[in-house]
């Protein structure tokens, strides 16, 4: 998928891809929707880990955003797939339930990691969580489209969530 897109992916040649007999695939994936579920559970299935547990919010977003810059740059096709799936799901409500669906944990993640630091006194007292936690998969989705500048745009994330008000 990240090679040829949705449009162009064709179950013959992913067992061609793979080294196995056409017929073996279609024993463990029927159809193409099969196909397009599988990989998207396997892609986002790989941000699972992103999330530290053992730490401060500030410290754990910091920790999510570098697990990101490092898949940024050894593991970019995620990333092709993702923002695959999600132009797929403006228009396949299949593919959209599969990744909201998906999305539910990261998100939960997200909102738990914001209401600890609200709550600690780590961001600035304007934050709204849900709207942050929407910002932040807004900020990394983005970002999708402009890798190299990963770096640079989840620091200033960090700043921004961080920053006192100035009013």
């Amino acid at each position: 998928m990240a090679d040829v897109g949705f449009e162009g992916l064709r179950l013959r040649q992913v067992a061609d891809a793979v080294g196995i007999d056409h017929s073996t695939l279609h024993h463990h994936v029927a159809t193409k929707r099969d196909l397009v579920a599988a990989v998207a559970e396997y892609a986002t299935r790989q941000f699972w880990s992103t999330m530290p547990g053992d730490a401060d919010p500030v410290a754990r977003l910091h920790g999510h955003l570098a697990a990101l810059r490092v898949m940024f740059t050894e593991r970019s096709e995620l990333f092709t797939v993702t923002a695959e799936l999600d132009l797929r799901a403006r228009r396949d409500p299949n593919v959209r339930a599969l990744m909201d669906h998906f999305e539910t944990g990261w998100r939960d993640s997200l909102r738990d990691l914001l209401e600890r630091g609200a709550r600690s006194g780590a961001w600035s007292p304007e934050v709204d969580v849900d709207a942050t936690a929407e910002l932040v998969i807004g900020v990394v989705k983005g970002v999708r489209l402009a890798p190299a500048t990963a770096g640079v745009v989840f620091d200033q994330l960090e700043v921004l969530l961080a920053a006192t008000p100035t009013h």
